[in-house]
């Protein structure tokens, strides 16, 4: 699968969507961010099951701006609407694929319990 283009709008049901979910920040004049793209899209290729998308943040600053964006490149990867990643900095091939292992290792709903548990500790008054 090839990667997809992000914008505001395509974004937030970019992170609902059922499959993992790998976002690059890049820009046209970057150059780490043109020496990782083709290393991100060998990946693209290799992991139908993950989503990779792009967001150039020359056009879209406002998204680049609410999400952080300080540097780019930067990748955030998302699973079941959770931020798991979020780093700026190109990856290796092998850094890249070592990081996809991991998101499609992670467990889930003990991720979703250790939010949920932190949310409740944070609505708990204090005394």
């Amino acid at each position: 699968m090839s990667t997809i283009d992000l914008d505001n709008d395509s974004f937030q049901s970019a992170i609902q969507a059922d499959k993992p979910l790998i976002v690059d920040f890049w820009a046209p004049w970057c150059g780490p961010c043109r020496n990782f793209a083709p290393v991100f899209d060998k990946a693209s290729e290799e992991h139908e099951d993950i989503t990779f998308a792009k967001v150039n943040t020359e056009e879209h600053q406002e998204l680049a701006g609410t999400l952080g964006i300080r540097s780019i490149p930067t990748l955030m990867v998302f699973r079941e609407q959770v931020l798991l990643y979020s780093q700026a900095g190109a990856l290796s091939s092998g850094q890249l694929d070592e990081l996809i292992t991991q998101v499609k290792g992670l467990d889930m709903a003990k991720i979703h319990a250790e939010i949920a548990a932190s949310q409740d500790g944070q609505d708990t008054p204090q005394a």
